[in-house]
């Protein structure tokens, strides 16, 4: 997806302070530019996002009546894929269209070795759960995460 008015990209993630789990947050030029970046804050919480190489598709799905609770059930599907396949994923691409989410995480086997994972994640709570749109025109998706 081209950034607006041609400009360089301004998606990004990072974490947020909270008390005793992790806040995570994306933010993006659209809804799905943000989920993806949350996406890339999950993994962080783990390891470093550029230790995990792109390798294998992983399709995921999900539906809920509002946007919120799409980026509820996101995280949470990706914490799912995470344990039962022993992957870690970098990459994410995400097509919101009502209340479904169709994504891709790409991402490779767990290799404790070299990724020297930080925390395992039980899952997205509903604590700071939000999606709203900030000034320049950023979408910003957060949540704090069980750890």
């Amino acid at each position: 997806m081209a950034p607006p008015h041609g400009g360089p990209s301004r998606a990004r993630w990072e974490h947020f302070s909270h008390a005793a789990d992790v806040g995570i947050r994306g933010i993006g030029a659209s809804p799905e530019e943000a989920f993806a970046q949350i996406a890339v804050a999950l993994t962080a919480v783990i390891t470093d996002p550029k230790l995990v190489e792109p390798r294998e598709p992983v399709p995921l799905s999900c539906a809920a009546p509002s946007m919120e609770l799409l980026l509820f059930d996101w995280l949470n599907a990706l914490v799912f894929a995470m344990d039962t396949r022993r992957m870690l994923f970098s990459r994410f691409l995400v097509r919101l269209r009502n209340d479904r989410l169709e994504g891709e995480a790409w991402g490779e086997p767990l290799d404790p070795e070299r990724h020297q994972p930080a925390v395992e994640v039980k899952g997205a709570t509903y604590t700071e759960l939000h999606l709203f749109l900030r000034p320049p025109g950023e979408w910003v998706a957060q949540c704090v995460v069980d750890v």
